[in-house]
């Protein structure tokens, strides 16, 4: 929090986080020296924190609120579904109908040829399962030494063990030791970061290339899948160049590997697409899902696997892993309203037609600000490099910490807009209007200006 709380209830609150709580991603001595910011509610694409103050959530929550704060329908589905079956696990033979029924409707909307699912409670959770599933697949098909997964470096596939292995985050890697074997990484398609001198198409096909290489160097024989983002989010919303995935497309078709679609942020409309790989025509063996599934209402995940892999799980025996609360009926009762809301009220056609094409018009007007070296998105998702030469792309120095100084005014300007170094990313509900597009880039500017004042000093 920047500015000091003056609410005696904030304060209470602030000492129960210090005495009492470890919020994840955080420096614990730090958050308990300045207190964590308390939200108390919300409705539509607004929060309120405890001083009172309304914020224009830009994050959609943490990528997830697509149907936007307050839906009755969510909060209905829940209690209509605690009163009738509030809890009853999937292990054993069983199963219940709220998750049989979600199981169908995720069927109904995946790509073809998908109709299987394996319910998680969260993305993470969803990512060690793809593992494991994908080490299981290529056993029973007699080839157990097919076991690396190739990932990309700054990719995001979660914080547990496993996840945070397969993803390419350097500072995550340094606690913990990890990866753990078995996890091969390679470069990211982040052009403005990492392009150098060529065109953004030659340095997709670069980018993509390096799949291969990879591949060659461990042996085909030796690789179990590549996991990738659509778009990859919390590495800074980074769009790959046009001339990226139709390459990986073409690599993939030459080896016999499992191509995994992380779908954790980019599925349920995030792109104007029910998935990312509708927006790209990719193909995925398995899709990870989790956030937009529920619209952040109540925790769940899952995998989205191809027929053609599931005919060979068939034939394994039992797959020993799951978890309690795979597939919770509450859980599932609030993704399938979720996804009544999102159809029947054809929030994705609007996002893809209207909004987004707005969004994306309204952000790139940043563009001519002297801190702004690049405006980027898909959908409703945008990033925004900071830098100290527009020409050469150079950054600022990273103690100058320019990502962060703007991310606190946006906080103090009623906005909420994260940092990933000095990339300010946004991901407003899928709900958001024009108007509350054009007072997100709004503030978005006001915050810019304020950012440069500080940094000249």
């Amino acid at each position: 929090m920047t500015k000091q709380a003056s609410n005696p209830q904030t304060l209470e609150w602030q000492a129960m986080s210090r005495d009492h709580h470890l919020a994840p991603f955080s420096d614990f001595k730090q958050l308990a020296e300045s207190g964590p910011r308390v939200i108390t509610k919300a409705d539509g694409v607004y929060l309120w924190d405890s001083e009172g103050n309304k914020i224009l959530d830009g994050m959609a929550g943490l990528w997830c609120v697509a149907i936007g704060y307050g839906r009755d329908e969510l909060a209905d589905a829940a209690s209509k579904q605690m009163k009738e079956l509030p809890f009853y696990n999937l292990f054993f033979q069983t199963a219940h109908p709220p998750v049989l029924e979600l199981a169908k409707t995720l069927a109904e909307i995946a790509p073809a040829g998908m109709s299987h699912v394996f319910f998680t409670g969260s993305g993470s959770e969803g990512n060690d399962t793809m593992l494991r599933m994908v080490r299981h697949y290529w056993a029973i098909k007699g080839q157990p030494q097919k076991k690396v997964i190739i990932s990309r470096i700054n990719g995001y596939h979660g914080s547990t063990v496993a996840g945070a292995s397969l993803g390419g985050m350097k500072f995550m890697h340094e606690q913990g030791d990890l990866p753990i074997p078995g996890i091969e990484h390679i470069a990211q398609p982040y052009w403005f970061g990492e392009g150098g001198d060529m065109s953004p198409d030659e340095f997709g096909i670069w980018a993509a290339d390096q799949l291969e290489q990879k591949i060659l160097e461990v042996g085909e024989e030796n690789v179990a899948a590549f996991i990738a983002e659509p778009i990859q989010g919390a590495g800074g919303v980074i769009v790959p160049p046009d001339s990226y995935w139709p390459r990986i497309r073409e690599i993939l078709a030459k080896y016999d590997i499992l191509f995994v679609a992380d779908e954790v942020i980019c599925g349920f409309g995030r792109t104007g697409e029910w998935f990312g790989s509708d927006y790209y025509g990719l193909k995925p063996d398995l899709m990870t899902i989790a956030k937009g599934l529920t619209s952040g209402y109540i925790p769940m995940g899952g995998l989205i696997v191809r027929d053609s892999v599931v005919e060979v799980l068939n034939q394994g025996g039992d797959f020993n892993h799951g978890f309690t609360y795979s597939g919770h009926p509450v859980a599932a009762a609030v993704a399938l309203e979720n996804i009544r809301i999102l159809r029947e009220e054809k929030i994705i056609e609007r996002v893809k037609a209207e909004t987004a094409p707005y969004l994306q018009q309204r952000l790139r007007e940043l563009a001519d600000h002297p801190l702004v070296g690049e405006v980027r998105g898909v959908g409703m998702l945008g990033a925004i490099e900071l830098v100290k030469n527009k020409a050469t792309r150079e950054r600022y120095p990273s103690e100058s910490g320019a990502g962060m100084i703007c991310r606190g005014h946006c906080f103090d300007n009623g906005l909420i807009m994260r940092a990933v170094g000095d990339t300010m990313i946004i991901s407003p509900p899928l709900v958001i209007s024009k108007a509350e597009i054009d007072e997100l880039v709004g503030k978005a500017r006001e915050c810019l200006d304020l950012t440069a004042a500080e940094l000249a000093g």
